[in-house]
């Protein structure tokens, strides 16, 4: 019979990965700490998430060990927490790691005392102590050692370091003021550490970071730069043709561990194929390059197939491994390759793909060639090269369908959803694609039924049940999405919602004090400190992504009150960002918003003539931007959420067009060569 853990009874997937190991897993829950004190044992806490490789290593390794467990059971109180379902708790002991150590990454693992305060950090930890590496049975011995003889050592040191990093995570910047000034600096730090070969910036490992692309487009389009769409270009285009980029299920893996993108670390995660394909569709816009909308529709298309739940909402990530080994899904045996292919289509791939006979997948662990194949292209396919590609595709596709599939990680998070909204919302407003709408729509609706609940956002969805309060991330995310929604139908109820959320998002999580919005509320007990994430790192973080909601919204209701919010935000962060302006490369594209060129525009009219006008306004790289329609011919409560609105009327009788830009409203216009020529001229 099957022996489980605490963790058994938990939604999330990678909870319950570890539901049988012998470890005594508990959550992180009162009832752990509880005990911690009761029994006086320290905690052994290890954070990790569902796709990542190297929690796997270690689970498979130590917490699977009857070894390992006696040590850990006998001596300590051990929780499990996922990063993705508690990102508050992985924040703070992932900067105290880094703090502490110098680095950090997933498996983290934190020893600390009954009352949360660390006094070990590290990440992955081998079994065994080899190479002047300690190993995990030693490390443990040691400190249970440590606790039994030296304990106030180990408490006073503990409070030491909780305090020291308190106060250098929480220090209070001093107010400064910012100018445009800073978008040269941040592009000059990216130009440094641009790769002109490869494209993307530094060396190995490589990840996309689509928000730097998404800056460099925004510099371009207000500065004229060339190079700064040069570099976008480059990185894109590299991007594509690399082993990173499923060539045959299409979706982008998580990260290249070599300079080329050829290999690449297997997992892929909903947030990646979100700020992806939005950069791949801003680029569409800045060049007209169709190769960067078939890139988008392929990155939608994985999501739509592997990613999307059937009532709404996106699955959070498929995992690197399947039948515990990374990547094995998604490698090809040589003559698995020759056999499946008639000698035309195998000559094709092997040339076209570098198929090897040895194969050409260099694996980082064993340091050598695993006799596998990546598909990987060294030049764009011509138009006849890829029809043919298509075809052997479609092939290659069927075949590796009837492998086992690598874990889907199948919770839905209310922050990663706002991005994906985002995205097929946006999506929908350049390419016209009514599927792309009807989806943004479907898992809006979905997170609004299951996790919009008195007022106030959760933040997980699992196995029909919403559990955690939202984040920061949460509110300021899942509103992007329903702005980028609002402009795709113009369904008020979006936009009302939105308004909604971000006065809630005010309230729980801005600091009246000093500026900006922390991470937690105030009723959050589980953290020792509560913190500001401005880094814009994997994602965006929640105050780079507010400070563009609140910029939109402040110009769609003209509110006052979010304008002072917009100002204390940038203030209160400016110090940091000037420090090193390229770490904040969303929060710089919402600054400039404030800072640079935008637009105000307004449609009045009936909404079956919109087609041809919302093409030409779309269909231009126009980042910096509000739509507001107002209905002629239906009612509509946009006058009651923007006042200004009621002024402008239809001309006659005609849908009309209002733009305004830097403070100044153009003469209106309600002709599409009009349209268009108003807008090559501002």
């Amino acid at each position: 019979m099957k022996k489980y853990n605490h963790l058994i009874n938990e939604k999330s997937p990678y909870l319950l990965q570890h539901a049988e190991n012998p470890v005594d897993w508990y959550p992180w829950c009162d009832e752990a700490f509880e005990r911690a004190k009761n029994e006086n044992k320290p905690i052994f806490l290890s954070i990790g998430y569902s796709t990542c490789h190297w929690c796997h290593v270690m689970e498979k390794e130590s917490f699977q060990d009857e070894e390992v467990a006696k040590i850990l059971n006998e001596n300590f109180i051990s929780i499990k927490v996922d990063r993705e379902e508690r990102p508050d708790i992985d924040s703070v002991y992932m900067n105290i790691c880094q703090a502490m150590t110098g680095h950090g990454g997933w498996p983290l693992t934190i020893i600390m005392t009954p009352d949360k305060k660390p006094f070990f950090a590290g990440t992955y930890i081998p079994k065994y102590s080899k190479y002047n590496r300690l190993g995990l049975i030693d490390l443990l011995q040691r400190i249970a050692q440590l606790w039994n003889e030296n304990r106030e050592k180990l408490l006073l040191l503990a409070d030491q370091i909780t305090d020291e990093i308190k106060q250098a995570l929480t220090h209070i910047q001093p107010k400064e003021t910012i100018d445009e000034q800073i978008f040269t600096q941040a592009y000059d730090q990216l130009e440094s550490q641009f790769d002109p070969e490869y494209g993307g910036f530094g060396s190995a490992p490589k990840f996309p970071t689509p928000h730097n692309l998404m800056f460099l487009l925004r510099y371009w389009k207000t500065t004229g730069n060339i190079k700064a769409l040069a570099m976008v270009e480059k990185t894109l285009n590299s991007m594509s043709l690399g082993g990173i980029y499923d060539h045959i299920g299409f979706g982008f893996h998580r990260y290249s561990t070599d300079r080329q993108w050829i290999l690449p670390h297997f997992e892929k995660m909903l947030y990646d194929q979100a700020l992806i394909s939005i950069a791949y569709l801003e680029a569409y816009q800045a060049t007209g390059n169709l190769r960067y909308k078939k890139l988008c529709d392929e990155i939608l298309s994985y999501v739509l197939r592997n990613l999307t739940n059937p009532d709404g909402g996106f699955y959070s990530a498929e995992d690197a491994d399947s039948e515990g080994e990374e990547g094995k899904f998604y490698l090809w045996e040589f003559e698995e390759l020759r056999k499946l292919l008639n000698q035309d289509e195998f000559n094709f791939v092997c040339e076209k793909f570098n198929i090897q006979k040895d194969g050409n997948y260099f694996d980082e662990l064993r340091k050598g060639r695993t006799g596998k194949n990546i598909f990987y292209l060294t030049q764009q396919l011509n138009e006849e090269e890829n029809e043919k590609w298509q075809r052997i595709r479609q092939k290659l596709f069927e075949h590796r369908e009837k492998r086992i599939h690598p874990l889907k990680d199948d919770k839905i998070l209310t922050d990663w959803n706002g991005l994906m909204i985002a995205a097929f919302a946006k999506a929908y407003s350049v390419l016209k694609i009514d599927e792309y709408l009807n989806v943004a729509r479907k898992s809006a609706d979905f997170i609004l039924k299951n996790l919009y609940k008195d007022g106030k956002l959760l933040h997980r969805f699992r196995d029909g049940e919403a559990k955690i309060d939202g984040y920061l991330d949460d509110y300021s995310f899942f509103i992007w999405g329903l702005l980028e929604l609002y402009e795709a139908s113009f369904e008020t109820r979006y936009l009302k919602t939105a308004i909604d959320l971000t006065e809630t998002m005010i309230q729980l999580f801005w600091d009246g004090e000093n500026g900006g919005f922390y991470f937690t509320d105030s009723e959050n007990k589980d953290v020792i400190f509560r913190q500001k994430e401005l880094y814009d790192g994997a994602i965006p973080s929640g105050n780079s992504v507010a400070l563009l909601d609140l910029i939109k919204l402040a110009k769609i209701t003209g509110r006052n009150d979010f304008n002072e919010i917009i100002d204390k935000l940038v203030e209160t962060f400016a110090t940091m960002v000037k420090k090193y302006p390229s770490a904040y490369t969303f929060f710089l594209s919402s600054l400039s918003f404030a800072l640079t060129q935008s637009f105000e525009i307004f449609i009045v009219g009936k909404r079956d003539e919109l087609g041809e006008i919302l093409k030409v306004i779309n269909s231009r790289f126009l980042p910096n931007k509000v739509i507001l329609f107002k209905p002629s011919d239906e009612e509509s409560d946009i006058t009651t959420i923007s006042p200004f609105t009621s002024e402008y009327k239809e001309i006659n009788g005609k849908t009309t067009i209002y733009i305004c830009t830097n403070y100044e409203c153009k003469k209106p216009v309600n002709d599409i060569k009009e349209l268009s020529n108003l807008l090559e001229e501002i």
